[in-house]
């Protein structure tokens, strides 16, 4: 069985297990901007927020994006990490453009481990991108709050973010 989502109104199905509050978050591997591989998810020595979206380079994303870096800017004992399918170069000249600097910004296009969340788009026009998600990880790995957001096109409700990062 997988998740599914709406993209522009039609079901499109998600690749990977469902992942659930209680279950460990495993540890995967992206790279930064600088082509640099980070290991996100497992155990970590701060709690961590895992974002997932389709692509920086739409409107959505880009708002989002923007307004986590601002609402985060704060949150300086939660290891923040926004994750796309986007080339490092792209999200570089993103983050250069908007001023995106309390947030790493991730690329899953070498190893595409988001699959271990159950986030890959499977089918659809954005087969292959990441089904837009915010995922809150504890220091022991356990997930202890995951919002995937139906509609791919809407935004994330980022008062309940914040509600369960406090």
């Amino acid at each position: 069985m997988t998740e599914t989502v709406l993209f522009k109104g039609n079901k499109i199905s998600l690749v990977g297990p469902i992942l659930n509050i209680g279950d460990n978050a495993c540890e995967i591997i992206v790279v930064d901007k600088s082509l640099k591989e980070k290991k996100v998810g497992g155990k970590n020595e701060k709690v961590q927020l895992i974002i997932t979206v389709p692509s920086l380079d739409t409107s959505v994303c880009q708002i989002e994006t923007k307004k986590f870096n601002e609402l985060l800017s704060t949150f300086k004992d939660i290891d923040v990490n926004v994750i796309s399918m986007d080339l490092p170069f792209a999200q570089d000249r993103f983050c250069e453009s908007f001023n995106v600097k309390n947030i790493s910004v991730l690329s899953d296009f070498r190893y595409r481990d988001m699959e271990k969340y159950g986030v890959i788009i499977g089918d659809g026009v954005l087969k292959g991108l990441i089904a837009r998600a915010v995922f809150i990880i504890n220091k022991e790995s356990k997930i202890i709050y995951k919002q995937l957001v139906p509609e791919i096109g809407k935004e994330p409700d980022y008062e309940e973010v914040l509600n369960a990062l406090k």
